[in-house]
């Protein structure tokens, strides 16, 4: 509306967002090349905002959380903030070494693709995904694939993390970046030396033009008495009287109203994080804790059931192939009893034939017998007649005898194939026997698979969540320093693993680095990890 003033804008869009932790963000607009935020107090169109329409407005995060585990409370904020943070990580405006940006990339996949899955997830499934800032890719002779391998690694380790946790171990590991949350401005001290100057949650950093991770000096929040600008020449008083002022122009009245609207947000925000939390925050955490306990239930109760669900199915396929196999056994059991009976028969035919044979042998053998006696009989009048007839005779006599021999055989032959047919029938009634218990075990089993099957009605969870009662003596500083210490502990902790993860990768990859394709940021990260200098010690260091 056109009497809206910039408060009715915002709450709007908090109100579609259903943001409640508002003091973080604000509505960005571009005016002659420089940033400015849209004022609450003021009226939206009374703003020196560009004159062509539609006006662009963009909802980001002003301020930054020191410790974005602790003071992001809602899940939207910490998705806000992770969609933001990642963002500014892959168009290179926050500087991230190669092997943090794996680490971060594999949270971002997490995020979007929850558990990973080798049958859904195959190789390429991230061919599509901006995960690398593009200075990281040409720093490294590696194909996209190799990168994606990496990635899937790591991946395939953050399995049961939901997406607010994978933003969240994001942004943990995002904030300890040098460049995380920090606004640059381009200044000069009184002797006209080019500077910077670094706004962030923690105080005022000057840094050279060409080293943006490491300040030359450091003005904590808390050891900062005054800030003041006239003009464009920008004053600030240290606490301590015995330290000289800094003083240092800007290039633009502009740019020194957004740096103190900047430190009046980010001295608020110090201030705030130092003392006890407001009620409205108390009802947030304990309305966040709640939801948290709930989807942790729920998360449990899904992975009972997806783990009933499995089993049930394992128990119904083992079954099937169990049946099966019983399937199989049974028609081997047929085949073989066909083949006995077959066999039977043919024993059975074959010993009526060697039967009939030796019947045949035997009353040839009686017919010779009965030639000899007759020729024997016969009178032989010459001795030529009686030598032919002896010849016969003897001819007959072992006919007769070869025709016995015979006789014998055939009849022990048959002997034997009687025997061997007892054989073959007792054969196939060992093959009925074996069939018909077959037969048995598979009608009990497929009772039994029939009687199993995926469970209708899974177990249900019903949470009771209890109210919360909060005790104002809970604020004591004494039990939140014990608290804040064992953190810090547990923290350190993580931290240690982590970096021996991130000091293997980058080992890994070293071999394949291009040197000559590192840039400024690339070599002073490098010579501050050799020295063991991190973001917070170097602050400490300078301030």
């Amino acid at each position: 509306q056109v009497k809206w003033k910039g408060k009715d804008l915002f709450d709007l869009v908090c109100r579609t967002l259903g943001l409640r932790e508002t003091w973080f963000f604000g509505l960005q607009y571009t005016i002659k090349d420089t940033v400015a935020w849209l004022k609450m107090d003021k009226k939206v169109l009374d703003h020196d905002v560009p004159t062509e329409e539609p006006v662009t407005f963009h909802f980001l995060a002003k301020f930054y959380p020191e410790n974005a585990e602790e003071e992001l409370v809602q899940e939207i904020t910490q998705h806000l903030f992770f969609l933001q943070v990642k963002k500014q990580i892959l168009d290179e405006k926050i500087y991230c070494p190669p092997e943090a940006s794996v680490l971060l990339a594999s949270y971002a996949v997490q995020a979007k693709y929850g558990d990973y899955d080798p049958n859904v997830h195959k190789r390429g499934f991230l061919a599509q995904e901006e995960l690398l800032p593009k200075r990281v890719i040409n720093l490294y002779q590696m194909t996209p694939e190799m990168w994606e391998e990496r990635i899937t690694a790591w991946y395939a380790e953050h399995r049961g993390r939901a997406r607010d946790e994978a933003e969240m171990e994001y942004l943990k590991i995002a904030q300890d970046l040098e460049m995380y949350g920090v606004n640059y401005f381009a200044i000069r001290n009184k002797k006209g030396t080019e500077l910077l100057l670094g706004v962030d949650a923690l105080g005022l950093h000057i840094y050279d033009p060409d080293n943006r991770l490491t300040p030359k000096i450091s003005f904590p929040w808390n050891e900062i008495r005054n800030i003041s600008y006239s003009d464009k020449e920008f004053t600030i008083k240290p606490l301590d009287k015995k330290i000289d002022v800094f003083k240092f122009n800007s290039s633009k009245l502009r740019v020194n109203k957004l740096i103190l609207q900047l430190c009046i947000g980010n001295h608020d925000l110090f201030m705030r994080r130092r003392k006890a939390d407001s009620l409205e925050v108390q009802q947030m955490k304990a309305q966040a804790r709640e939801e948290k306990a709930r989807k942790q239930m729920e998360r449990q109760r899904l992975a009972r059931e997806k783990q009933m669900r499995e089993e049930a199915e394992r128990t119904r396929d083992e079954l099937e192939r169990r049946l099966m196999q019983l399937k199989e056994e049974a028609t081997m059991a047929n085949e073989a009893l066909m083949r006995s009976e077959e066999t039977a028969d043919l024993l059975a035919e074959k010993a009526q034939i060697t039967e009939e044979e030796a019947k045949l042998l035997a009353q040839k053998a009686a017919e010779a017998e009965q030639e000899m006696q007759r020729i024997k009989a016969t009178a032989i009048r010459t001795e030529e007649e009686k030598r032919l007839m002896e010849q016969k005779v003897l001819e007959a006599e072992m006919l007769a005898l070869k025709m016995a021999e015979e006789s014998e055989r055939r009849a022990k032959e048959a002997d034997q194939l009687k025997q061997d047919l007892q054989e073959a029938r007792e054969s196939e009634r060992r093959a009925k026997q074996k069939l018909l218990e077959i037969t048995k075990s598979s009608y009990t089993q497929s009772m039994n698979s029939s009687t199993t099957a995926l469970p209708t009605d899974l177990p249900s969870f019903n949470l009771i969540s209890e109210s919360l009662s909060f005790d104002f003596k809970d604020t004591d500083m004494k039990r939140l320093s014990m608290e804040i210490e064992k953190e810090k502990v547990e923290y350190m902790e993580k931290s240690k693993h982590l970096q021996e993860q991130l000091n293997e990768l980058k080992t890994e990859i070293e071999a394949l680095k291009l040197k000559e394709r590192e840039t400024a940021l690339d070599i002073l990260h490098n010579e501050n990890a050799s020295r063991g200098n991190s973001k917070h010690n170097t602050i400490k260091k300078v301030s």
